[in-house]
């Protein structure tokens, strides 16, 4: 009995397996079996029924919105930066600028200036790659890929955290500004992959500064995170009066952070003391060290502060050294306190090198240009023209004769004329232009007291003749002198004056033989005639048609092609003619009223001797 109970019992179980094992093998869209669709059968579809298409689902990514964050004020200083009025000068300056005989500064004023009060730096200011991440900074992000913003702005809050929406908090605080990338990239990536970050800075943090001592205007400054020394300096309007340059210390927490030196910036560039600032920071400004005075050929004139144990010759450095034209073997020092030599007093450069500077010396440079140097010690540049064999510029040493140079062009030619050259000199020329000047005036002092000495005295102080004074005189101040050597060599020379020096800028031109001989003045016929061999002066006047009854026979004068003069009154006519004479007959003084003959001359005049023969008619 009790196995066939045991066999009831595994029957069922059979029954009950099967049921469930024939609801797995159903069809999943419903409907019977078939009849005889065993275990195991392929299931067909049943008749009429469609089978919907599969839709892949679409990647959608996450988006981030920008949110709208309150505004906040760009730092400015706390005090108004209004323009100080220009600081007066020290007791110093004022007595320095009476010496220089110009206003004289100090040393880096001039960065002192209204403009740069304005001194706070905008929002958009470069920031620094070792710049620390502060409370209060504002940062950009722009996020592409699989993770989207755009210009979203996060402020750090006191904790140095910024929330990321859809990412979370990250601590950003003291990261360095080079690496802020990397530490949000990482953050971002524990949430998502595929993402491009793009960080920036939106607005710095503002932090106030104290800024004490010897500024112009000491007080609190509210500047932003990325400001230095300097810039906190500025903003106070820099050291005053009796503030220094060159001791300016930053203290942080007690502890001196950098003690700048102003003219490491001024002269050299060299910012490396240039701290950036922090909340908190004092600024310091030292009253001002010895200072002195360098002056003169230097390529900047002020007042310089100078370090205990500096010598005269760094002073002078620091003014930029000595100018182009300066005298770099000497200069002057004043002690103006009188401690030691009092007065002043001639330095070699290599005393200025040892002497040390003291406070109140005036420094002098001076000028080596405009003077007149030695023969031996000009550099000469000598033009030769003409009839020379090869005419150029040419340069030769200090103290070289004339006839070296010419035989350094190759000579003169068979047509030269040396009795003819003319040789012009820039030292020379200024000396006639001096004379000339001195002439001028004389003669126009004449002519303007004529009337006052003459017996028609109305007449000749009428408007008409006084306007053809001045006349006169300007075409007379219209002369350019010429700078010409008259050398006293005879006609029948084949060379050059030898034993002239040349001098720089020297020229020399040496024409042909020339074949005329020209007669002007009270002639009948004044003209250029032809030279003949043994003819007199009386002869070529006699070629013009002789002298007019206005002529005066006694004041006839010659200028010979050499530049001499030749004035012998009436014996003039009897002297043997040259080639290339120039013979002028006045009109006589003597003859008529003053201001009759005077119309007389100007109207016979030639072109090229009217301010001769106007000098010497007016002064005889």
């Amino acid at each position: 009995m009790m196995i066939t109970i045991a066999r009831r019992l595994a029957g069922m179980s059979l029954v009950l397996c099967a049921a469930p094992l024939a609801a797995q093998l159903a069809s999943p869209i419903g409907g019977a079996s078939p009849a005889g669709m065993g275990v195991g059968a392929a299931p067909r579809a049943a008749p009429g029924v469609a089978v919907p298409p599969a839709t892949p689902a679409t990647f959608s990514p996450t988006r981030i919105e920008a949110r709208a964050e309150a505004a906040e004020p760009e730092p400015r200083a706390a005090t108004p930066a209004a323009p100080l009025p220009p600081a007066a000068p020290s007791e110093f300056e004022a007595y320095a600028s009476s010496i220089a005989g110009k206003q004289l500064r100090r040393f880096g004023s001039e960065l002192v200036t209204p403009g740069a009060r304005d001194f706070a730096l905008p929002g958009t200011a470069a920031v620094p790659p070792d710049y620390r991440i502060n409370p209060g900074d504002q940062l950009r992000l722009d996020l592409s890929g699989s993770v989207q913003a755009s210009n979203l702005s996060l402020t750090v809050d006191r904790e140095g955290r910024i929330f990321v929406p859809a990412v979370g908090a990250v601590v950003v605080g003291g990261v360095r500004y080079g690496d802020l990338h990397g530490v949000i990239s990482r953050a971002v990536a524990r949430q998502y992959r595929g993402f491009t970050l793009e960080v920036g800075m939106g607005r710095l943090h503002g932090i106030t500064v104290y800024v004490t001592g010897f500024a112009r205007a000491p007080g609190a400054y509210t500047v932003n995170s990325v400001a230095t020394l300097v810039n906190a300096v500025l903003a106070a309007g820099g050291p005053s009066e009796g503030g220094s340059f060159r001791s300016i210390s930053l203290k942080r927490g007690g502890t001196l952070v950098s003690d700048f030196d102003l003219y490491d910036l001024l002269l050299r560039g060299d910012t490396s003391g240039d701290a950036v600032l922090r909340n908190g920071d004092v600024i310091h400004i030292a009253p001002a060290g010895e200072q002195v005075a360098v002056m003169g050929s230097v390529n900047r004139e002020a007042i310089f502060e100078v370090a205990p144990g500096e010598t005269i010759a760094q002073a002078v450095a620091y003014a930029g050294g000595v100018s182009t034209i300066a005298d770099d073997t000497r200069l002057m020092v004043l002690d103006t306190l009188g401690k030691a030599d009092g007065g002043w007093r001639q330095l070699s450069a290599n005393e200025a090198a040892l002497r040390a500077v003291r406070r109140g010396d005036v420094v002098r440079v001076l000028s080596d240009a405009g003077l007149a140097r030695p023969i031996a010690q000009q550099p000469v540049l000598v033009t030769l023209s003409g009839e020379v064999a090869r005419p150029g510029r040419y340069y030769v040493p200090p103290g070289t004769p004339l006839s070296d140079v010419v035989a350094k062009a190759g000579g003169l030619t068979p047509q030269a004329f040396p009795f003819a050259s003319v040789i012009t000199r820039e030292s020379v020329k200024a000396q006639q232009r001096e004379s000339f000047a001195r002439a001028v005036d004389d003669v126009e002092l004449l002519l303007g007291t004529q009337p006052l000495v003459s017996a028609n005295r109305a007449q000749l102080a009428s408007a008409a003749n006084l306007q053809l004074i001045d006349q006169v005189v300007a075409k007379m101040r219209e002369r350019e002198p010429t700078g010409r050597l008259v050398f006293d060599v005879p006609v029948t020379a084949t060379t050059l004056p030898a034993d002239l020096i040349v001098e720089n800028n020297d020229s020399v031109h040496v024409p042909t033989r020339p074949a005329t001989i020209g007669v002007f003045g009270a002639v009948a016929s004044p003209a250029s005639f032809a030279y003949r061999p043994g003819q007199t002066i009386g002869d070529a006047v006699r070629s013009s048609g002789g002298i007019q009854s206005l002529g005066d026979r006694k004041e006839i004068f010659v200028v010979r092609a050499n530049g001499m003069v030749l004035a012998r009154g009436k014996r003039t006519l009897s002297e043997p003619a040259l080639p290339g004479d120039l013979v002028f007959v006045p009109v006589d003084a003597n003859r008529g009223e003053f201001w009759a003959r005077l119309r007389d001359i100007t109207g016979s005049l030639f072109g090229s001797v009217i301010g001769a023969a106007t000098i010497v008619n007016a002064v005889n």
